[in-house]
This record gives structure tokens, C-alpha cells and sequence, in this order.
């Protein structure tokens, strides 16, 4: 429920960060120790990792998975993401 609250504040106009926050949560919710657990289950204890996330690198790492490579997602911005973009870049630090 509180996910769609922030969608709704996103809508009024806060940005994804802040609307996370707003409702309660971090900015990033996400936990990488199941993701770890089942790659080390399945014999990778490194990865190419597709991600603009420097957060995923780390909470990977922190998990026992080395992350050997990180390949950017590129795709253009346009009027639908470019908040959206400017946000994960400026107050999330991903790498665009």
C-alpha cells in the first residue's frame, strides 16, 4: 500500500526518492542476500553485472558475489524519464 502512496506523491510531483522516503521507506528498499544466496547456489561467485546502480555492485559484493564487470544500460532520455534519469543520478548516484 504504501508503494502506491508514493506513486501517488510521484504523481503530485515528488520525485522517486523523495516520495520513498515520504511514506516511510528508504530510498532503496532492496536486499541483495537472496539474489547472492542463489548465485552462489548455482556456482557464480563473480558476475557481469547490467546495472547503473553502484548501490548493486556494493550490496552484491558485501554478499560474497564479485561483481567482475558492470555494463551500463544506455537508452536515450527523453520527456517521460528525464526527471526520473536526474533523480537515480543526482540523489542515488547511478552512473548515466
Amino acid at each position: 500500500m504504501n508503494k502506491l502512496r508514493a506513486y501517488r506523491l510521484q504523481d503530485a510531483g515528488a520525485d522517486t526518492v523523495d516520495a520513498n522516503l515520504m511514506v516511510g521507506f528508504e530510498a532503496d528498499e532492496r536486499t541483495y542476500l537472496p539474489a547472492a544466496t542463489m548465485l552462489k547456489a548455482l556456482g557464480f561467485t563473480s558476475v557481469r553485472l547490467m546495472t547503473n546502480n553502484p548501490d548493486k555492485v556494493a550490496q552484491l559484493a558485501r554478499w560474497g558475489v564479485q561483481v567482475v564487470d558492470r555494463v551500463p544500460h544506455i537508452f536515450p532520455a527523453n520527456g517521460h524519464n528525464i526527471a526520473y534519469l536526474r533523480t537515480k543520478a543526482e540523489k542515488a548516484g547511478h552512473l548515466l
